[in-house]
């Protein structure tokens, strides 16, 4: 797969360098939600850890920039003045000189003592590129659906590891380590926000990486209601597709791509999303680098526990 594309942020002059002594940072992508992201920033000013915060601005203007610098200057704000998805989150990695990064987005925010606890497991176990975490859900805390399905993973791993071993994640509830990250290349820009962790799941694990999952380092997520539910929906279809031409075997990217076919003659959204995939086949196919056998057994694993869950 070709790498993310190249990004030149802008920094805040007022921007704060990360304290020498910090082990993990925050990484915040936000585009035009300056109010839930100082809401975002005050919870995590509380934490115990005092984590050195990233805010990667994806917006046109400057109000969230401006807002974050006045009432956070300890907390560093890169200005991209463009929307680069999920990619925005590999300009924060990037812009830190720490061990590890825990994703939020601008409507999340970690529970106390969870950097700590994912941290300490990533100390310990130097096998470990990414922690996903338990992600609650508004005010009532559901868990997550997709926490819902890696706390039931049926992948047998190491059993060394400290939880159970996943091959996905939701990115707002996700602590990386910085090396594996960067070496499987991040977010693909091309993806943008909506199901785009599982191209880079799949890429830390077929690179040795493990993926962990861990229900005692918690996140909070309240979805925000300025965003385009269906737009996302159709991002999902979409990259589902893509990530099978990417990275899936043939008999299996055949077979999720006719299940996309009919979903599509049922669901706008995924009727969308199969026009939007089918645009970009030709860049999908030729950077199509299947997964191991190893890996593609256990792929198929998750889809057939998935497909016996519904």
């Amino acid at each position: 797969m070709a790498q993310p594309e190249s990004t030149a942020p802008l920094r805040g002059r007022h921007a704060a360098p990360a304290p020498s002594d910090a082990r993990v940072a925050v990484v915040i992508i936000t585009r035009d939600r300056a109010d839930e992201l100082l809401h975002t920033l005050e919870r995590l000013a509380r934490l115990a850890e005092r984590p050195h915060v990233v805010v990667v601005d994806q917006g046109p203007g400057r109000r969230a920039a401006e807002a974050v610098r006045r009432r956070f200057p300890a907390v560093e704000v890169i200005a991209l003045g463009e929307d680069h998805g999920a990619a925005g989150r590999n300009v924060g990695v990037r812009a830190v000189d720490v061990p590890y990064v825990a994703f939020c987005d601008d409507d999340s925010w970690w529970a106390p003592g969870a950097l700590d606890r994912a941290t300490g497991l990533l100390d310990a176990h130097p096998q470990i590129g990414l922690i996903a975490g338990r992600v609650l859900l508004g005010d009532d805390e559901q868990l997550d659906p997709a926490c819902a399905e890696m706390a039931a993973s049926p992948l047998d791993g190491d059993p060394g590891l400290p939880g159970r071993r996943v091959l996905g994640f939701v990115a707002c509830g996700a602590v990386v380590r910085c090396s594996a990250f960067l070496e499987a290349g991040g977010f693909h820009r091309r993806l943008g926000v909506g199901g785009e962790e599982q191209l880079l799941a799949v890429d830390l694990a077929a690179r040795g990486w493990e993926l962990v999952y861990r229900d005692d380092v918690v996140a909070h997520h309240h979805p925000s209601q300025i965003r385009d539910r269906r737009r996302r929906a159709e991002l999902r279809a979409r990259n589902q597709l893509w990530v099978a031409w990417l990275r899936r075997h043939h008999p299996t990217a055949l077979r999720i791509s006719r299940a996309a076919l009919l979903a599509a003659a049922r669901q706008p959204a995924a009727r969308a999303g199969l026009l939007h995939a089918v645009s970009g086949a030709r860049w999908a196919l030729a950077n199509r680098r299947p997964v191991p056998a190893w890996l593609e057994a256990d792929l198929r694993a998750l889809d057939a526990a998935a497909e016996s869950d519904t």
